[in-house]
């Protein structure tokens, strides 16, 4: 499901991409991908030139939950010149490939 913006697979996300999870504080809480960058989709348009400084080396991958608000934030990226690219499925596809997850937590990692 690419929603009409460039997507990746989870499973074909590179070890060292820039990954940008754009899910709710609470979210990013339960569960992320280690290494990710958080910033919610609010923020996206302030936090722009953070963004732009992420893809200086490649593509930023932008994940959330199941991809829709990452395709609205790659499409604004997009918009913005900066290279980047929708985890198709989000973090639900991430944890279904195997793919590690942390917590800010005190109890195991989950994808909310």
């Amino acid at each position: 499901m690419s929603f009409g913006v460039p997507a990746v697979d989870a499973g074909e996300v590179p070890e060292n991409a820039a990954l940008l999870d754009v899910r709710e504080p609470a979210e990013w809480a339960a569960g992320h991908a280690a290494g990710a960058v958080h910033i919610p989709m609010g923020q996206v348009v302030e936090r722009v030139a953070e963004i732009r400084a992420l893809a200086s080396d490649g593509p930023v991958h932008v994940i959330c939950k199941a991809g829709g608000r990452s395709a609205q934030v790659t499409a604004f990226l997009a918009q913005q010149g900066v290279a980047a690219l929708n985890v198709d499925g989000g973090m639900h596809a991430w944890e279904a490939v195997g793919r590690p997850l942390v917590s800010d937590q005190d109890a195991p990692p989950t994808v909310l």
